[in-house]
């Protein structure tokens, strides 16, 4: 397998530039909620897909490293901007806010690209990768629609939402009153605008190369941009966690726990993965959030499990 390196990832920026210019097919897909943007490209000899449901304030343009390196490897690739990220439509006049009406909208669309886009260019094996936010959608759609896919891959993902120093009880509360009374489109408390942090207290991942370039991106490409979230969101992100413990899913689950996370609650995925008969649980020791984007040794033990984890559906 093809490794994409910190070390190479300057040097290799022309040709994954090209690759996502020329190779990923980009185009706008319409569902009854609004206008997705998305992407694939499909090598030839391709025998397996990977489609991608990315995180929170993610776009595809940020995975152009991974997308490169999947495709040097054999694998068709699709991704979709869930709606309210990236340059899929927003149901808000400020942008950076994020918010959606039901969390079950995440899943509507992903189904309609599903079915619009990926069933229509590809009809071999398919493996969903999803991240954080993107996990919770995927499992969303997984447990409610009929699918052909063989296996999910999920990053750190969103099971249940880690709220540092507030007591989770308080701040489920705080949320539901607020969306109540009519704030559910107001930032929750603490949250603001996009506001790029440092490296150095950045939370997300410990690559310093990786980090560099997604703040440069998106600082290049402002419509990309995604601030915190609002009492709506939270609300309905609440909403949904509380229904996971009923939801069943058939198909093989690989689930990429990150050690030192301090955005979504590992303690979920532990209990999730008890529940599951499919599913298995792997930790990565000194992984902060965004594996995908980790350093070296972190992201290259993730993808090898991943490949691996394909290999064998």
């Amino acid at each position: 397998m093809f490794y994409s390196d910190e070390a190479n990832l300057a040097n290799n920026t022309t040709k994954i530039n090209t690759f996502f210019s020329e190779q990923l097919q980009q185009d706008f897909l319409t569902t009854r909620h609004g206008t997705l943007y998305y992407g694939f490209a499909i090598p030839q000899q391709a025998t397996t897909a990977i489609i991608i449901s990315s995180g929170r304030i993610e776009s595809l343009f940020k995975y152009k490293e991974l997308l490169w390196e999947l495709y040097q490897n054999g694998y068709a690739v699709f991704i979709v901007d869930h709606q309210g990220q990236g340059r899929s439509y927003r149901l808000l006049k400020n942008t950076h806010k994020g918010y959606v009406n039901r969390f079950s909208d995440y899943a509507d669309d992903f189904a309609t690209f599903n079915d619009k886009v990926v069933q229509t260019h590809w009809q071999g094996k398919q493996v969903l990768l999803g991240h954080s936010m993107g996990c919770a959608i995927a499992y969303d759609f997984l447990s409610r629609y009929q699918h052909t896919f063989s296996g999910a891959f999920l990053s750190a993902p969103m099971f249940d939402i880690y709220t540092k120093g507030t007591p989770k009880p308080l701040a489920k509360l705080a949320a539901k009153i607020a969306s109540l009374i009519g704030l559910g489109r107001s930032y929750a408390f603490g949250q603001n605008n996009y506001l790029p942090v440092d490296f150095t207290v950045n939370e997300l991942t410990s690559s310093e190369v990786r980090y560099k370039q997604f703040r440069e991106l998106y600082l290049a490409e402002p419509d990309l941009q995604l601030g915190g979230v609002t009492y709506g969101w939270l609300n309905a992100s609440f909403d949904f966690i509380t229904t996971l413990v009923d939801r069943k899913v058939s198909i093989p689950l690989f689930i990429a726990s990150a050690e030192q996370d301090t955005v979504v609650d590992n303690a979920a995925q532990f209990a999730l993965t008890h529940r599951q008969k499919k599913a298995h649980l792997k930790s990565y020791p000194h992984a902060r959030h965004e594996l995908l984007f980790e350093r070296d040794e972190i992201r290259h033990a993730v993808l090898t499990d991943f490949y691996q984890f394909c290999d064998s559906l």
